[in-house]
């Protein structure tokens, strides 16, 4: 768990430190902006930006009833935020697992990715697509009843 939370920190840490030299100057305007800067960015690749996870097994069996994707992600990367933020509302539909907090999880991108751990992986119909386009995804989403 820890792990999904070190960049986040890492980013508010670095921002403290970077911001103390301005506040100590006496420049703190300049302080708080460096400070907003590095907490948005911590905020932006923090896992609050995405749908709550649930597990490997429990994502197969809803996607296996509600016919919804599955999407493999973890916290920090790049594509992962891509596909989240094009999906826009649509990415509460899709059933999130972060291969970080599940090992279950990480195994099956394992074993979609020829051994990596390729985020994200999006499962449809039991076949992975890997980076997928965020327009492709939101098209295998079952229609709104």
């Amino acid at each position: 768990m820890t792990r999904t939370w070190t960049l986040p920190t890492l980013f508010v840490l670095c921002g403290s430190v970077v911001a103390a030299g301005p506040a100590i100057g006496g420049s703190p305007g300049e302080a708080a902006a460096i400070l907003l800067v590095f907490s948005l960015l911590a905020a932006v690749n923090s896992p609050l930006v995405f749908p709550r996870s649930i597990g490997a097994p429990e994502a197969r069996r809803r996607s296996a009833a509600d016919g919804r994707p599955v999407v493999y992600w973890r916290p920090g990367c790049a594509y992962c935020l891509r596909l989240r933020f094009r999906l826009g509302r649509s990415a509460r539909q899709l059933h999130w697992v972060n291969i970080w907090r599940d090992p279950a999880g990480a195994v099956a991108v394992r074993e979609a990715n020829g051994g990596d751990e390729t985020v994200p992986t999006v499962v449809v119909a039991g076949r992975p697509h890997t980076n997928p386009d965020p327009e492709w995804v939101r098209g295998q989403l079952p229609p709104s009843t």
